[in-house]
């Protein structure tokens, strides 16, 4: 069994995930809804030196069990962080503990709708 899931890929064998889209559609889905959550995953130095409007900064290095600023698994979560990597981290760890609306959407360097201080 583990054989055939290793070649069907880990997503048929109940791997959880999250999705990755652009930044366009992150905007979109800022502009047009107010029911998600809009997390900044680096740490709260480079938060405080300018982050998304409307984002909370919970360090991927803190996530290692529910982030209390995350009570509701099943709430729309957008996540992103300087370049991208740190936010597919915790886009996997939010995954890993249950969350089901994950979406991972690079880094603020390529940014074009501004920052908020």
């Amino acid at each position: 069994m583990a054989m055939i899931c290793a070649v069907a890929g880990l997503f048929a064998c109940g791997t959880k995930s999250f999705t990755q889209i652009s930044q366009k559609e992150a905007k979109q889905i800022m502009d047009s809804r107010s029911d998600i959550i809009i997390l900044d995953v680096r740490t709260h130095e480079e938060f405080n030196g300018g982050h998304i409007k409307g984002a909370i900064c919970v360090p991927v290095e803190t996530i290692g069990s529910e982030p209390k600023e995350l009570p509701d698994k099943s709430q729309t979560i957008l996540v992103y962080c300087r370049s991208g990597r740190r936010s597919k981290a915790a886009a996997q760890k939010l995954s890993d503990l249950g969350y089901t609306d994950i979406r991972e959407f690079g880094g603020i360097i390529t940014w074009e709708y501004g920052l908020a201080k």
